[in-house]
């Protein structure tokens, strides 16, 4: 009998990726569209005052509450929520370098420290204080205190939150860190902050990436500098986080004899951005490729921030009742509020 070869054959390869592709390209077109459009408005006299990223929120927001978000469009928004977005931080690395890194120092990163474990010890009690589930209360202390959805999700890997309570925190804190995102750049004149002092207060308090970049920014180049490395020097305490839950959890499970316990992603596109950061410290790059990168990367900027307005269901903060939505306020608050007070005593 004549043995038969495994089929070596490409073609099952080519029709995943070709279906994979089919499958994001109506939410890509729908995110792509938008932050278009957020481009589009700022030529509008007295909307270039708000970044496209801002205006590219917006517009999702707007858009899936009034009209619906369509399923088929939902592969695409997650990709553009997840990939686009990681990459988009990636190419922000290409505007840095080490010794702008540097400028942020040990305050800096005790602000950041602090602001954190502060953040999620108090969202922690004032949880069970309102009487709010406490995995719910850690999805909500892990999103406010590091960098929004992607700390939730992850978080939820040690947690195991039920899917609704993972739906409440998300939209909890995509909504709190929208507000920051609009009010944050109102308050630099207000509070007598320099560039520098701002950068930091947004990047250690802000929840998502994206809405510290578009906060930032709105200050000028060097507050979005040190917003940017503030946050991302934040997003990686993402993983030591991770790793002390996961103990937590194991312990919980032996105690009560079960449980559920999985290894938590690592954000491995901050490595990426620190790449790139080393590189543009070491190698110049042309101002002609810097002049298609900067722009390029808000625009991916804008589309993922456009899916995240996508993913904004305001009716969900209401499923749960108030008492989540309040510790969600109160989370908001408190890290604006403690972060403010420790980058105004380090930075005097």
């Amino acid at each position: 009998m004549t043995a038969v070869a495994p089929d070596s054959s490409p073609v099952p390869t080519a029709i995943r990726l070709r279906t994979g592709l089919v499958a994001i390209l109506p939410g890509l077109a729908l995110t792509s569209a938008i932050a278009t459009a957020g481009f589009a408005l700022r030529f509008i006299p007295g909307m270039s005052v708000l970044s496209p990223m801002i205006l590219a929120i917006l517009i999702g927001i707007g858009f899936h509450n009034i009209f619906g978000t369509p399923d088929r469009a939902k592969a695409g928004i997650k990709f553009s929520l997840r990939r686009i977005l990681r990459f988009a931080i990636i190419l922000l690395g290409l505007q840095l370098t080490a010794a702008q890194v540097a400028e942020v120092g040990v305050a800096g990163v005790v602000v950041i420290v602090t602001t954190l474990v502060a953040t999620f010890m108090f969202t922690k009690w004032f949880g069970r204080v309102l009487g709010v589930e406490h995995r719910l209360a850690e999805l909500i202390a892990a999103g406010t205190s590091i960098c929004g959805a992607s700390a939730v999700i992850a978080t939820n890997t040690v947690t195991g939150a039920h899917d609704e309570d993972v739906a409440y925190a998300v939209a909890c804190v995509t909504v709190f860190g929208s507000i920051a995102m609009f009010v944050y750049p109102l308050l630099p004149g207000l509070l007598h902050l320099t560039p520098h002092a701002y950068g930091l207060w947004a990047g250690s308090s802000i929840h998502e990436i994206a809405q510290v970049v578009a906060a930032a920014y709105q200050d000028g180049d060097q507050a979005g500098y040190f917003g940017t490395i503030a946050k991302l020097s934040r997003v990686m305490l993402l993983a030591p986080l991770i790793i002390v839950l996961g103990m937590i959890a194991r312990r919980r499970s032996d105690e009560h004899g079960h449980g559920r316990t999985q290894s938590a992603p690592m954000p491995y596109f901050v490595l990426g951005f620190i790449a790139l950061v080393a590189l543009n410290s070491l190698v110049h790059i042309p101002a002609q490729v810097m002049g298609f990168v900067v722009p390029a990367t808000t625009f991916l900027l804008s589309v993922a921030l456009a899916a995240m307005g996508l993913e904004t269901d305001i009716a969900k903060l209401r499923l749960k009742g108030l008492r989540p939505l309040l510790l969600g306020l109160a989370a908001f608050l408190f890290i604006g509020l403690f972060s403010l007070v420790l980058v105004k005593l380090t930075t005097a």
